[in-house]
């Protein structure tokens, strides 16, 4: 039951943002409300793709920022340098806080107190059910903290507040109870030998790994990594993207309060060139994304095909490619960022995803009923700005949307483009943004030619009622993960990763935990042996 709640929480919210495009307000999943039937949501007006959606007073945070130093062998401390850089809130381009900015030497630090921990600490010689008991209690107090954890990732990172509070934060948790019942089921093997010979075949950790979490799914990518990393006995340092650092550090603390040692998960805050670089090329480190022969696990970007065959409901397709395009702003990797529509339906398609994009909440991202916050910075906003004048000037037709959204913050209107051709900007490269290409196609086999004419391959949509022509395309498209008939359904034991340039390794799921274990081969000889 656990298993399938998980899972299913994607597709309530989308029941709830049908509802709040309709004019209704979210429900809340019953799991998830309080003793007044809610779960923390802020009171307001909903208001619709409009300037003054974004124009709105922005609402006051209810968190507070504790933890904004670097968390280095269980103790939070000032970097090296004295050094910190802002955090900013995406809704007002204000400061949230000063976050202390690690660079080199911080990284030593925090790699010695990880490699010290591996080498003489009790976390990897614990047994594997002691291991499990500290994951579990982690995510019972995830879940204890859900609307604290759920408002510092929505103040940091502009994502709506129903969405990280009844989507993400349980899934945090649901994913630490994954990895904490993996912890004792990790075994080798017995193999026969064409002689005399014991073999055995242990599966180890592989030491200090580290990792380097991305800014769109913060607390999501931070369990993706940390949960098996830990299931399989290693130690860690993890560095946050310099543009959400809050809530990975509070939840490092939370982690540490459910029994971890200290030295074991280490948090340092900074930027690429600097903290990023060091702990990638760290001579130290067994396993990050580049140097020294490292084993790498990388999950990069995409530009994934959404897939409308001209026996799909019409109303319903519009509804699924506005949510696998749209959802986080459009700020995610497998965002169905390609609307493939069949020619039969293609007219009546483009324009009810125009009046569903005109109907899209979008504001504060902290007020009840919105679907839509600000984009992450004044970086990825005029990236995406850039993004639309590149479709507009190659001939695209703008449907709607295009511009900015109010005079504050990073907002930007839900934007749809038809009449995309695929040599265009807009249908090649990975916008991270709230803009829909709609694409026409006449055949099977053409669509999954240009589906499949990508550098990337991470993700796909296919929406049809035949059960052939899904199987056509679920094996045709190169890709790590496609879905039929739904979209960006995620379960912790549903691997994740992408073909060509879109990553290398899966993330969940039981093919993440190869990603922390050597393999080694022990060969004993045995003399007088009864059998063989």
């Amino acid at each position: 039951m656990a298993r399938r709640a998980a899972s299913s929480l994607v597709s309530r919210y989308l029941l709830a943002s049908r509802a709040a495009s309709a004019g209704a307000a979210p429900a809340v999943p019953s799991a998830l409300r309080g003793p007044d039937g809610t779960r923390g949501l802020l009171p307001g007006v909903l208001q619709r793709f409009s300037t003054a959606a974004a124009a709105e007073e922005p609402i006051s945070p209810p968190v507070q920022v504790n933890y904004t130093k670097l968390l280095i062998n269980g103790n939070f401390v000032d970097s090296a340098s004295g050094k910190t850089f802002p955090t900013l809130d995406p809704r007002t381009g204000e400061v949230i806080a000063h976050v202390a900015e690690a660079d080199a030497e911080d990284v030593n630090r925090a790699v010695a107190a990880a490699r010290k921990a591996f080498d003489e600490g009790p976390w990897p010689k614990m047994t594997a059910y002691e291991r499990s008991r500290i994951l579990l209690r982690f995510a019972d107090l995830i879940e204890m903290h859900n609307d604290e954890i759920a408002a510092l990732e929505t103040w940091d990172n502009g994502k709506p507040y129903e969405q990280a509070a009844q989507i993400e934060v349980p899934m945090v948790a649901r994913l630490m109870r994954y990895y904490a019942g993996w912890a004792d089921k990790i075994h080798g093997l017995v193999v026969p030998a064409d002689g005399p010979h014991h073999v055995q075949v242990l599966h180890e950790p592989i030491g200090v790994a580290g990792q380097i979490i991305p800014w769109n799914f913060p607390l999501l990518m931070f369990a993706w990594k940390v949960g098996p990393a830990l299931a399989c006995g290693n130690t860690l340092v993890l560095k946050t993207a310099e543009q959400t650092p809050l809530s990975a550090l509070y939840i490092s603390k939370l982690l540490h309060e459910a029994g971890l040692p200290e030295g074991v998960v280490n948090v340092v805050s900074g930027f690429g060139p600097t903290a990023g670089a060091a702990l990638a090329s760290h001579m130290d480190v067994d396993k990050v994304t580049r140097s020294n022969l490292k084993p790498v696990t990388l999950e990069l970007g995409g530009k994934s095909p959404f897939v409308i065959m001209d026996d799909a409901d019409v109303d319903h397709a519009v509804e699924l490619a506005h949510f696998a395009l749209f959802f986080n702003q459009g700020q995610c990797c497998c965002a169905g960022s390609r609307t493939f529509v069949h020619e039969r339906i293609y007219d009546e398609f483009v324009e009810k995803a125009k009046a569903r994009a005109l109907k899209r909440v979008v504001g504060d991202p902290f007020r009840k009923g919105v679907e839509q916050g600000p984009q992450i910075d004044d970086e990825q906003f005029n990236k995406i700005l850039r993004y639309i004048r590149s479709g507009v000037d190659s001939g695209a037709t703008l449907v709607t949307g295009g511009d900015r959204l109010g005079d504050k913050g990073f907002y930007i209107q839900p934007t749809i483009f038809s009449d995309v051709q695929d040599g265009m900007k807009i249908a090649q490269e990975e916008i991270f943004g709230p803009v829909q290409s709609i694409l026409k196609f006449k055949d099977l086999n053409e669509v999954i030619k240009r589906a499949n004419a990508s550098q990337y391959g991470l993700a796909a949509g296919v929406f049809t009622k035949s059960l052939d022509t899904a199987n056509t395309l679920t094996r045709a498209l190169r890709v790590g993960t496609v879905w039929v008939n739904c979209f960006d359904v995620f379960d912790a034991g549903i691997p994740f990763g992408g073909y060509k340039q879109s990553g290398i390794g899966r993330e969940k799921g039981v093919d993440s935990l190869k990603n922390y274990l050597q393999v080694k081969a022990v060969v004993t000889h045995i003399k007088n042996a009864a059998w063989l």
